[in-house]
């Protein structure tokens, strides 16, 4: 490790490793500094200049992704010459940017549009009709869409395809007026993290075709959570918003940054996850295919916890929250019941790679092993508890708690996701983690916990 020396910035004093990014520093301290090409996970590119910054002794300014920290350094992030320096850089991003805010999905959440307010406010000197015109809505395959025209030529998306997929599918072609990103020759965006590139893109370039138009950013609402996808149990932000009559609904899932699990990404399939998890809801209770209520249904799983006494074992999905795991638990044991996992239905090894994916296609399976609950069959010819786990078991009688709905057979108890919920989880690699509630429906859909305080014996 490097040693510690003190800098000063704008007159403050701080201390980072000497040989160090002085951008890093500045991120990290959130001292307000613009820039586009720079990416901790990318690292420096040198192509926009907006980061630049005056240092002592120094003849001009120098841009703070390639400048290394030196013990004694004085910078300053903000005076004359550097406001100017970056006005000017950001006229010559706007010269041919069709600013269409209006209809962008990017907007209010766009660098370029909060660095124009903060340090461009400027007056164009070039027209609309003047402006070299590129293509608009292209098809780059997995949901991805670009506007060449709002693209400021960062470079983020083709240093992310070859330094960090090293699929290399992007690149940036042409001169001058005339360079663009483009997909390669014979090639499309097909790889399983290629929808880290719309977030990754600073300005309304690239966009999700599955979020776009669907929803303004200034409208939802953004919870934490973990990715239920996988074992890898990648840190996300949950996008949600409630209209007016409406019930809560899930726009989107993004990457959070967590650089003990995921970085900055994460899979395409876990991103996506989010609409299965809002399909097919099973919202009812049934018995035998009919609708019941609450208390029928409660009665009639006392009675045959009664009628199957000394003979009945509980089943429980390895995507449970622990809260929820350590519940069925208790409920076990009052009812002198065997507990089962069976994990062989999680196994996919065609889905794992060697960057987020994990071949446990249960994020919590970790704590079924931590546990030693007993991963293999129940025996069919008991009655049944099955706590949403997704094999099929054939018993005579079973009693289920469903998120979504599979068969209408037996008495089934309707289950809320992992985002109508809260509750913590532990990875692959036994990192413990927690979710907060993010979905707030008009008509809750009640917990595991819940459930079993209702049941009450």
């Amino acid at each position: 490790m490097s040693e510690m020396i003190e800098i000063i910035v704008d007159g403050d004093s701080y201390f980072a490793e000497e040989g160090s990014l002085l951008i890093d520093l500045l991120i990290k301290e959130n001292i307000k500094l613009p820039y586009f090409c720079y990416h901790e996970s990318l690292g420096a590119d040198g192509n926009c200049r907006m980061c630049m910054v005056a240092i002592k002794g120094q003849k001009r300014p120098q841009i703070a992704c390639d400048t290394l920290i030196k013990k004694g350094m004085l910078v300053d992030t903000k005076n004359d010459v550097i406001e100017k320096v970056r006005t000017d850089i950001l006229e010559l991003e706007l010269v041919n940017h069709p600013v269409d805010c209006p209809v962008c999905d990017q907007a209010g959440e766009c660098s370029l549009q909060d660095f124009y307010m903060d340090y461009g406010l400027h007056n164009s000197k070039i027209t609309i009709q003047e402006k070299v015109k590129h293509n608009k809505a292209l098809d780059l395959g997995s949901n991805v869409m670009l506007d060449q025209e709002r693209c400021v030529l960062c470079a983020r998306c083709t240093r992310f395809t070859d330094k960090i997929t090293h699929t290399h599918e992007l690149g940036i072609i042409g001169r001058g007026d005339d360079a663009k990103v483009s997909i390669m020759p014979g090639k499309k965006l097909d790889n399983p993290y290629a929808m880290n590139v719309v977030d990754l893109c600073p300005v309304g370039a690239l966009t999700s075709k599955d979020f776009r138009f669907s929803q303004r950013v200034w409208f939802l609402k953004t919870a934490e959570s973990i990715c239920h996808g996988c074992a890898k149990g990648c840190n996300i932000y949950i996008d949600h918003n409630k209209l007016k009559y409406k019930d809560d609904v899930i726009y989107r899932f993004r990457p959070r940054r967590n650089d003990a699990v995921n970085g900055f990404f994460m899979c395409d399939y876990g991103r996506l996850s989010y609409k299965k998890l809002q399909e097919n809801r099973q919202e009812s209770i049934l018995l035998n295919s009919q609708e019941i209520q609450e208390s029928e249904a409660i009665q009639k799983t006392q009675e045959l916890i009664q009628k199957y006494k000394n003979k009945i074992s509980v089943v429980i999905d390895a995507n449970l929250y622990s809260e929820d795991i350590q519940a069925i638990l208790d409920f076990a044991k009052k009812i002198d019941a065997e507990v089962f996992s069976p994990l062989d239905i999680y196994i996919d090894n065609d889905f794992k790679d060697d960057m987020l994916k994990s071949s446990y296609k249960a994020v919590n399976y970790k704590t079924i092993q931590r546990l030693d609950i007993q991963s293999h069959m129940p025996n069919k010819d008991t009655l049944i508890i099955n706590f949403n786990h997704p094999q099929e078991f054939g018993a005579n009688e079973q009693i289920d708690f469903l998120t979504h709905k599979r068969n209408e057979s037996g008495l089934i108890f309707p289950l809320a996701v992992f985002s109508e919920s809260s509750g913590s989880l532990t990875n692959e690699d036994e990192i413990t983690q927690s979710c907060e509630k993010a979905v707030f429906k008009n008509s809750e859909i009640p917990t595991v916990r819940e459930w079993i305080k209702r049941i009450d014996l």
